[in-house]
């Protein structure tokens, strides 16, 4: 019979000190960003320059409380220009489409409602930048409580959950998460939306992860979650279940939930092409319209931004892989740890997990709710049909000695943690990441790009808990983790380089 996930009563007290360490974190890098302003010179001083928006310009009083106002907006830096000026003035320029809506949307939302009043005091502009502040804090904090949640359901473990948190609270990417980017509402959306997911709550993840690739393009990547259920709920309904309708039946459901999680980012893209493609004279037209599948987001980061496959291979920038090492160091030794943990559960997609895995993924992935009534024989089927040749294969692994050679040979998956089937898809998810990251992309953004990855948390708890790994791996991780912290403040909050 498989066995249903139990509520640990550490969790609520565990829950409490995430929300203490995550609330500590923001005020901590607040502290350090003030802190660095008043002692350094920032490079760049432009921040608080504001043009007239081109369509439909607005002009405000001076704000009674000029010096606070100027505070405020001295923080909008880097990509912050661009989302507050997006959310004041619109989608204005070409190169204004790289970033998503989502966070703009929730910045004018904001304030026009409960920051309006503000107005008058610091001035429209030092408003949004308030709202934007407010909004990427409040959703990073969040974003620590459904990560948590998510790391109780996989890792079965309330306390190496915890662990995992206090890590995500101080990652080394914290800045941007305490900054106006669109990490913190990315890291929400995608953590609440995988919880919901495995809490059975399909429509809700659905949408959740819908959400994210309205915020991030890279949320488009969470479809595979859904891919991963849909294929393993095909099988079992038609190898399993002979139900060869019912298969069919899922694979269709599961392939509209995922188009739906890519349809936000599709149809901004369309918009896109109907701002600056359409009702323009062929002189005006940009060389993306006339492409024969025209793909404004990836001109935008090749032509701008010189993103593109091998393009950032250059000597000058070594500087930038080095900085990037440390947080893809860590990810490809999850990877390789999992793999050599695991072999037969990444050769296999996770189908030749255990009885007891295989059991329980049967209640993640709501078969109960998503199958009918019939689930409970199914389960009792599949427990019979597999118990056989799965104890035949344990013990021809403990003959071997397997054992010996640090092979996971019991089939428990409440003692599996990090390396259960569950974790498979985090791990496809990372290694997709990091091979993005590092021949595609400017590689010193993997230290954020990288940051919403829960296998690496899951990973890095591992690392500092385990009886079989030294503690000065422990030691590295945290201080990793803090000198990126001090360093990303330092020089982030000054419109230094930082990824």
């Amino acid at each position: 019979m498989a066995t249903e996930i139990s509520r640990s009563p550490s969790e609520p007290l565990n829950t409490s000190k995430v929300l203490k360490a995550a609330i500590f974190s923001r005020l901590l890098l607040l502290v350090l960003t003030i802190l660095w302003r008043s002692l350094l010179t920032p490079y760049d001083t432009s921040a608080p320059l504001n043009p007239t928006c081109l369509h439909n310009p607005s002009s405000f009083p001076p704000p009674l409380l000029l010096s606070l106002a100027s505070a405020i907006e001295n923080g909008v830096v880097w990509d912050s220009v661009y989302f507050v000026r997006i959310a004041q003035c619109g989608y204005e320029y070409e190169q204004f489409y790289a970033f998503l809506p989502l966070l703009p949307v929730c910045i004018f939302a904001f304030s026009r409602t409960v920051f309006a009043p503000l107005v008058p005091l610091i001035g429209y502009r030092a408003v949004l930048a308030l709202s934007g502040y407010v909004v990427c804090n409040v959703a990073f904090i969040f974003a620590a409580i459904y990560f948590y949640k998510l790391s109780v359901i996989i890792l079965k473990d309330p306390n190496a959950a915890l662990q995992a948190s206090v890590l995500f609270c101080f990652n080394p990417a914290s800045v941007f998460y305490s900054s106006i980017y669109s990490e913190s509402l990315y890291a929400l959306l995608s953590f609440g939306g995988c919880y919901y997911l495995l809490s059975g709550s399909n429509n809700i993840a659905v949408l959740w992860l819908a959400l994210s690739s309205l915020a991030r393009s890279n949320g488009v990547l969470n479809a595979g979650y859904f891919g991963f259920q849909t294929m393993h709920q095909a099988y079992d309904a038609f190898s399993l279940k002979k139900r060869a309708f019912l298969a069919l039946w899922i694979l269709i459901r599961g392939a509209l939930r995922c188009v739906f999680i890519f349809v936000p980012f599709i149809a901004f893209q369309a918009y896109g092409y109907y701002n600056m493609c359409l009702w323009r004279s062929s002189d005006e037209t940009r060389p993306w319209c006339k492409a024969r599948m025209p793909f404004l987001y990836n001109y935008i980061q090749s032509h701008y931004w010189g993103v593109g496959f091998l393009r950032y291979f250059q000597f000058k920038q070594l500087p930038n892989f080095l900085l990037a090492s440390p947080i893809l160091s860590l990810a490809v030794c999850s990877i390789i740890y999992y793999v050599n943990t695991r072999p037969e559960i990444v050769r296999s997609l996770g189908f030749q997990a255990s009885v007891e895995e295989r059991s329980a993924m049967a209640i993640i992935y709501s078969f109960q709710k998503s199958l009918g009534s019939n689930d409970t024989q199914f389960s009792e089927k599949l427990s019979c049909r597999n118990h056989e040749n799965h104890n035949l294969k344990l013990r021809k692994k403990v003959s071997r000695g397997d054992h010996t050679k640090g092979r996971i040979v019991h089939g428990s998956s409440e003692k599996l943690g990090y390396t259960s089937a569950f974790i498979l898809p985090f791990i496809l998810h990372v290694g997709f990441m990091v091979a993005t990251s590092f021949f595609v992309m400017h590689v010193q953004v993997a230290t954020r790009f990288l940051s919403a990855s829960p296998s690496l948390y899951w990973f890095a708890s591992l690392v500092m808990t385990s009886p079989n790994t030294s503690k000065k791996w422990g030691y590295m991780i945290w201080t990793y983790c803090v000198a990126y912290i001090l360093l990303g403040s330092l020089l982030f909050s000054n419109f230094y380089p930082f990824t």
